[in-house]
């Protein structure tokens, strides 16, 4: 742990008004540490930043606020990581613009393990959440850390898997650490706070703002080896994590979906661009280097011949029990019995409007 003074001066730094990390990580090159820069004289900051910016420096932030973040660091599980740590995500260290300051809630040396990011669409199908948690759970046995925005949908069902798996898994939000956001997924974060870890570059109390989302992003791809995209519109905020992840270099996989959902495009789209497309954990981890543990492979029950020849025609699109009906040439009565069989063994879901969707 750094000296008092130390952590102060980062956290000052870091809640300097107006000034962004491109201008912080200017002015370390320049003056060598925080404590540097707030001892410089105005005439050689403003060579670097503006008048205004560089009056606050000269001013030496908000105390407030910095007593408030050290009242919070004195819970064991919270901590801040700076550019100067030698535990800093060597991943992250390497990427255009990493983050100079990070809040941390739970185990740090989480960001120093080889990771996987998984992200998709809230909106997701079952078939997508379940694909998420499977997904990731194979992963985070074999070795990688899931590295995920604790989103409601397919983030969420990432991290369950991931804590489930050994590496366990990292959530990194765009609001300050004292604020759970969605709050839907508050549960969700206390497990993530115990069992991995919550981080961000944002500062305590702020708020759930749309431009830090896209911005958190970056960080999600950038302390990854790879990116796995479950679902996505073309709209998702998904492709730009995906995007992100190639400017940095990073490996993009895809899940292929059905040509009717608009929760394939935007899968689609990025396997025309050159993401690998990916049927199984096992597809991305031997592109990445690691082998599937044996444990997480299931040997689950296969289906009766009826209820088997029942998911043939039901395929992997949504369909209603008259359209296997129609398929089938079988009565609603038996189609009813068989989905329900199949549901309580988790083969299939119902969706709204009286659909069903296969799920494996």
């Amino acid at each position: 742990m750094k000296p008092i003074e130390d952590i102060e001066s980062w956290l000052a730094l870091g809640l300097i008004d107006g000034l962004g990390d491109e201008s912080i990580r200017r002015l370390l090159v320049a003056f060598g540490s925080p404590a540097g820069i707030f001892s410089a004289k105005a005439a050689a900051l403003e060579r670097l930043v503006k008048k205004k910016i560089a009056d606050n420096i000269v001013q030496g932030g908000d105390r407030k606020k910095v007593a408030v973040t050290l009242k919070w660091l004195e819970d064991p599980a919270n901590s801040i990581m700076t550019l100067a740590d030698p535990d800093y995500s060597s991943m992250l260290l390497n990427i255009a613009d990493p983050p100079p300051l990070l809040y941390l809630k739970g185990k740090r040396e989480l960001l120093s393990s080889p990771a996987l990011a998984v992200v998709g669409s809230r909106n997701a199908t079952p078939q997508g959440l379940s694909n998420a948690e499977a997904f990731a759970e194979a992963a985070s046995h074999a070795g990688l850390c899931i590295v995920s925005g604790m989103a409601l949908g397919v983030d969420a069902a990432a991290h369950r898997g991931g804590l489930r798996g050994a590496a366990a898994s990292i959530a990194v939000v765009g609001t300050g650490l004292d604020v759970v956001y969605p709050a839907r997924n508050r549960d969700l974060a206390h497990e993530l706070a115990e069992k991995g870890v919550l981080v961000s570059e944002f500062p305590l109390g702020t708020p759930a703002v749309g431009s830090n989302f896209p911005r958190r992003n970056r960080i999600i791809s950038g302390m990854s080896r790879g990116c796995l995209v479950v679902e996505a519109a073309l709209q998702s905020g998904s492709l730009i994590t995906a995007r992100q992840a190639l400017e940095q270099g990073r490996d993009v996989f895809a899940i292929p979906g059905s040509i009717h959902s608009p929760l394939s495009k935007g899968c689609h789209a990025l396997i025309k661009q050159g993401a690998k497309l990916v049927e199984s954990a096992e597809d991305i981890l031997d592109e990445l280097g690691y082998q599937l543990a044996r444990s997480t492979v299931n040997d689950t029950d296969e289906p009766a011949a009826g209820e088997s020849l029942l998911l043939k025609y039901l395929g992997h699109d949504v369909a209603n029990i008259d359209t296997l009906c129609t398929r089938s040439g079988l009565t609603a009565e038996t189609v009813s019995a068989m989905l329900l069989s199949l549901e309580l063994d988790g083969v299939v879901a119902t969706l709204p409007g009286g659909c069903y969707q296969r799920l494996r």
